[in-house]
């Protein structure tokens, strides 16, 4: 997909500020500094709309970017960072649950991980919350660039059974540095959108 116009258009903390003009929504769900912002910019090639922080814990609101005028990207705040108050991690619980209920222009999502480490339990937990809303999963394995060719199969099997992928869902090896699997991702998205 050639994408010629993409803005953030509001970071959202409640169904009230969410955009509502009904274009279709790809969330991007994942832990802190997994590289969910790299993926957007990546996928549209700029450099960064998508704001990209050393820092784990800097996304704390629901961004909301349009991409041509056809769709969403939003991507949610990361989980599994410990620095942030157990206070303002249940805020961001329920505002990202309000989301995934509730939102009738949510296509699919995006759970992004680390093809390097085994699932976290946050992210075995956070796949499991999107499949008991019977939401579209999608599994995104980033920085494939740092496993060596002959050892990506192993990685990925080890992503699919950690997480017990459902049969239909997809894992999709990706690497923001080199752009491996953004033709895969884009022929994915669009059948969504």
């Amino acid at each position: 997909m050639k994408v010629t116009n993409a803005e953030i258009v509001i970071s959202a903390v409640s169904k009230k500020q969410y955009p509502n003009d009904q274009l279709p929504e790809i969330a991007l769900a994942g832990r802190s500094n997994v590289g969910k912002s790299s993926f957007i910019n990546k996928l549209i090639n700029r450099k960064n709309l998508a704001r990209t922080s050393s820092k784990p814990g800097k996304t704390q609101t629901l961004n909301f970017y349009r991409i041509n005028d056809a769709f969403y990207f939003v991507d949610v705040p990361g989980y599994g960072y410990a620095k942030v108050s157990k206070t303002e991690r249940e805020k961001w619980g329920v505002m990202m649950e309000e989301y995934f209920q509730t939102r009738e222009t949510l296509k699919a999502v995006l759970l992004i991980t680390d093809i390097r480490h085994e699932p976290t339990r946050d992210d075995i937990q956070m796949y499991e919350f999107l499949k008991h809303f019977d939401l579209p999963v999608v599994v995104v394995a980033t920085k494939l660039d740092k496993i060596p060719k002959g050892k990506r199969a192993q990685h990925i099997k080890r992503t699919i059974n950690t997480l017990q992928v459902d049969k239909g869902d997809l894992v999709l090896p990706f690497s923001a540095e080199t752009g491996e699997g953004k033709d895969e991702a884009w022929g994915i998205l669009k059948k969504y959108l």
